[in-house]
């Protein structure tokens, strides 16, 4: 009992003076400036850390800050629903990462120590008597945080595959509790769509309804230029790559492959998937900024989330080479997480550029912005891959602004 109590203290004062890989890189590498992929590494290993090393020691409640935006409707009942929100919003940003095998020494281990972290927490998310034992029927909200967690899932089918059958069962059932919620009429029937996808993956039954009926209302949401209004109206905001196009992408790869029904339907998907990524490296400065505008700004990075996806997927367009996407995502990552107060205690802020309390929306809580975690994707492909392993190359913006001469851009109907 001492030996674990000395090497949890040991755990906690790492973590509190930084994650361990940049600390390693630090030391092992003096002066010379990390690669791409190694930044990528310790950005997501200080994003994601605390979440994790806390719900694997079944700590989460007691370190978990009780933050919730200032424009907030109900403090109690979204401070309640906080832990599957980031349970699920984490997980399915590493999950490409959680699936990958190889890599450097330092990787390997790193990746080792979060899949333990990943399948204990789990485990005292499901475990009745665990202190961080997560309900799922407490609101609304929880459909939305469900379905992150069944999209971390299908995309690392490692972590649903080391679960052991009762905890698997338990986690198909709180999944399946959501259906008491009724979806709200917007890009919320994706969530709703992905939970089904889940259960189908898996050889559970599905609700073939509930994935039809948001396929079919996404389809007459088209508006054209590869972009969807979210619900029955146009809001130029980020939605369109928080949640509409990669969930999506997502529902075509598992649903196509239990019916032909949406073979015409995915066949357009896939072209609009393509020109909403040409639009997202373009709006990528030459600076890593991008335009603030829209609800939920706080979520960073997670507004690429679809480029991110994208790249992950091996499905750019042939107008995006995958080092120039590698690059403009890293810009992002540097600009929306090098404020001095993105962090307090470790712990993310409300905001884009650090602590900004009133960019926050009436529904964000601590455990909202770890959404962010979603521009890490690309991190499931090897570093051999091209995306990792090409020369760095300039993203649109910067040629543009830079005088180069380059292709114009035109919009595309798709419909």
């Amino acid at each position: 009992m001492r030996i674990k109590n000395i090497l949890i203290i040991a755990l906690i004062m790492i973590w509190a003076g930084g994650a361990v890989f940049a600390q390693k890189k630090a030391r092992n590498n003096k002066g010379t400036a990390l690669t791409d992929r190694q930044f990528w590494l310790q950005q997501m290993d200080k994003m994601v850390r605390p979440v994790l090393y806390n719900l694997a020691e079944d700590s989460l409640r007691i370190s978990m800050p009780k933050v919730t935006s200032v424009h907030i409707d109900n403090r109690d009942h979204r401070i309640k629903v906080q832990y599957v929100e980031v349970l699920g919003r984490v997980l399915s940003g590493i999950a490409p990462w959680l699936q990958l095998e190889g890599g450097s020494v330092e990787e390997v281990a790193l990746r080792k120590q979060y899949r333990e972290w990943a399948i204990k927490g789990l485990k005292n998310a499901l475990d009745s008597n665990a202190r961080d034992f997560m309900d799922f029927d407490i609101g609304g909200q929880q459909l939305v945080d469900a379905s992150y967690i069944a999209l971390a899932l299908v995309r690392a089918p490692w972590l649903w595959e080391n679960l052991d059958k009762k905890n698997q069962e338990l986690m198909m059932q709180s999944i399946v509790t959501t259906r008491r919620f009724k979806p709200v009429f917007s890009n919320w029937l994706l969530f709703s769509a992905m939970n089904e996808a889940f259960l189908a993956r898996f050889g559970y039954n599905w609700d073939p309804m509930r994935v039809d009926y948001a396929l079919q209302q996404m389809e007459q949401w088209y508006t054209g230029d590869g972009m969807y209004t979210d619900g029955t109206s146009f809001a130029f905001d980020y939605y369109n790559s928080y949640v509409i196009h990669p969930y999506l992408a997502m529902l075509a790869n598992i649903i196509g492959t239990k019916t032909n029904s949406y073979k015409d339907m995915f066949e357009k998907v896939k072209k609009r998937n393509e020109r909403y990524a040409i639009i997202q490296e373009r709006l990528i400065n030459a600076d890593g900024t991008y335009p603030a505008t829209g609800r939920s700004i706080i979520y960073r990075g997670a507004a690429f989330h679809h480029l991110a996806d994208m790249a992950w997927r091996k499905a750019l367009p042939k107008q995006l080479s995958p080092a120039q996407v590698r690059c403009a995502l890293t810009a992002v990552i540097r600009k929306t997480l090098e404020s001095p107060s993105t962090y307090k205690n470790g712990w993310l802020t409300i905001g884009l550029y650090g602590d900004q309390p009133n960019l926050g929306d009436f529904y964000n809580n601590q455990g909202s912005p770890y959404i962010a975690s979603n521009i890490f994707l690309p991190l499931g492909l090897p570093a051999s891959d091209p995306f990792w392993a090409n020369p760095a190359e300039k993203w649109s913006a910067q040629k543009i602004w830079s005088g180069e001469n380059f292709e114009n851009d035109h919009s595309a109907s798709l419909k």
